[in-house]
């Protein structure tokens, strides 16, 4: 490098960098590994450059760093049976109609909102704010339909950042007050094609924005009850409406650039996808990597997720797949939880418990990867440019896997309803077909392209709200405006009223005017008989 690349090079991490030294709190309480993996990238970052980092988490972190202080908040035995039991339940249900999914979420759902409050119940998380010798300088909270979670920041005076693992739609609206027409943004779930959006597919749109909007009004009650019944006695604490207004900015797992949809985003929403992704991958474990490196054919990545276990499928579904897989020439690693009790035994499938997904769509000889289009999946394949079967389940995964499809990179279907044919049709059209994976590649260059990797990103504007104590200049001014102002309903009424009032007062103008020019005219026509 020259010595202008150099100094180039130090400058531009003088100007990322910052703010070193910062207490920062992390609240990341769902119990849902894939989000605990992104909301912790974001805290690696932080830890990597010097701040002292505070973790609360109901489980046990895959990403950490020394700088990284873990409160643990375990889920108990009960708790983690009902998440067990509520995810067997959901893989046995359609949720391709994105409105009834939408409502069923929610009472699916609460189990981890009950955990969520237990957690801001127990007392050492209490002790943060409670413990005057405690300092901190910022709180990010990581999100997952948990409001209420923000008071903490509240307690400690200081400004919140939101690590989300999803993108940007209606949930966080009461934060961001982002704009989104539904004459072009879609909704959660739904995939505009490529080309014109016709009536049809804004019709759509508008039906599950319905849907997601009573959705969030759900959400948004729920969060306020529990708001007020845990913090409703203390005088120092704002409203619940309030709390929301004091978000300084969200970082969002997304990339609107590349992966659309292009749609308005205020100030405070901060892009920073694929977060999780190393810049150089990690070595695989010896076993695993040998079985990757001697796949002379390639080979296939099968995991459905941290929260879809094998247990929960189908035994039918899963020999269904084990006989199409276990016939194929490449090798296939496949995400199994109960190795005492697997699928089938076969010489070119591989099974481990647990596996380093990113280091493993990393690997030159992964040629496929069959997901549950989980947006941390996606995202990964993507940036490898791998190309993707996906078999999606509930919440965003049938919309993403259906802009998946649409964008070219791969094929979907129903793990429902799924037989052998399909499936082993689906497989061998992916492996045989050049046209996906050179697709996903072209892609892969274009998510790529930022003038900030989504590491820098996150440390430049978690640094940026520090440096300023809390970014109210990025909120939009929505924020501060009620239903009525926001869409200018009393504008319109003032405008109505006057246009009634000035018609009313041209009526009575030109009625006497008439009934002067009449009365006129008889004067005119009685004098003429007169004379």
């Amino acid at each position: 490098m020259s010595s202008y690349g150099v100094f180039f090079a130090l400058f531009g991490a003088i100007l990322i960098s910052g703010a070193h030294g910062a207490n920062i709190l992390g609240v990341f309480s769902c119990p849902a590994p894939s989000h605990l993996i992104i909301e912790m990238s974001m805290a690696k970052v932080l830890a990597e450059n010097g701040h002292n980092v505070t973790v609360v988490t109901t489980l046990q972190p895959v990403v950490t760093h020394k700088n990284i202080k873990v409160i643990l908040v375990p889920m108990t035995k009960e708790q983690q049976e009902g998440v067990n039991k509520m995810m067997a339940s959901v893989i046995q249900t359609d949720n391709s109609d994105t409105g009834t999914a939408f409502l069923r979420m929610r009472s699916q759902l609460k189990i981890m909102f009950d955990k969520n409050r237990e957690v801001m119940e127990d007392q050492r998380v209490k002790d943060l704010y409670e413990n005057k010798d405690n300092k901190f300088d910022l709180v990010m909270l990581g999100y997952f339909l948990n409001n209420f979670q923000l008071a903490i920041a509240q307690k400690l005076k200081v400004p919140v950042v939101i690590a989300s693992s999803t993108f940007q739609w209606g949930v966080f609206d009461s934060m961001t007050a982002n704009p989104a027409d539904i004459a072009y943004v879609p909704a959660m779930g739904v995939n505009f094609n490529k080309g014109p959006i016709d009536l049809k597919q804004r019709f759509s749109n508008f039906i599950s924005t319905l849907f997601e909007k009573l959705f969030v009004y759900l959400i948004e009650k729920d969060n306020a009850e529990v708001y007020y019944d845990l913090y409703g006695n203390d005088p120092d604490m704002p409203t619940y409406d309030e709390l929301n207004r004091n978000v300084s900015l969200v970082l969002f797992n997304s990339h609107g650039i590349s992966e659309g949809p292009i749609r308005p985003n205020v100030p405070g929403v901060i892009e920073v996808g694929g977060i999780q992704i190393k810049d150089t991958p990690d070595p695989l474990p010896q076993a695993m990597s040998e079985f990757l490196n001697n796949a002379t054919d390639g080979a296939i990545l099968l995991s459905l997720g941290s929260n879809i276990q094998g247990k929960f499928l189908n035994p039918e579904t899963v020999q269904k797949m084990f006989k199409v897989l276990s016939k194929l020439k490449q090798r296939v690693i496949w995400k199994w939880e109960d190795i005492d009790n697997t699928p089938g035994k076969s010489a070119n499938i591989m099974y481990s418990k647990w596996l380093p997904q990113d280091d493993i769509l990393a690997h030159p000889k992964i040629v496929l990867f069959i997901n549950h289009a989980g947006r941390g999946g996606i995202t990964e394949s993507q940036y490898h440019g791998k190309p993707m079967l996906s078999l999606p389940v509930f919440g965003d995964q049938p919309g993403n896997a259906d802009k998946m499809v649409s964008d070219g990179f791969g094929l979907s279907m129903s793990l429902l309803a799924l037989e052998e044919k399909p499936f082993r049709d689906n497989v061998i059209e992916l492996l045989e077909n050049p046209k996906y994976t050179q697709k996903v590649k072209a892609f892969s260059e274009l998510f790529r392209d930022r003038p900030l990797t989504a590491r820098q990103t996150v440390l430049y504007w978690t640094e940026y709200v520090l440096r300023h104590h809390g970014a109210p200049h990025l909120q939009s001014p929505l924020l501060r405006l009620n239903f009525v102002e926001a869409h200018n309903i009393d504008l319109y009424a003032v405008i109505i009223v006057a246009l009634v009032v000035i018609l009313f007062i041209n009526k009575i103008l030109l009625t006497l005017l008439y009934r002067k020019l009449i009365g006129n005219s008889k004067k005119k026509t009685n004098a003429k008989k007169t004379n």
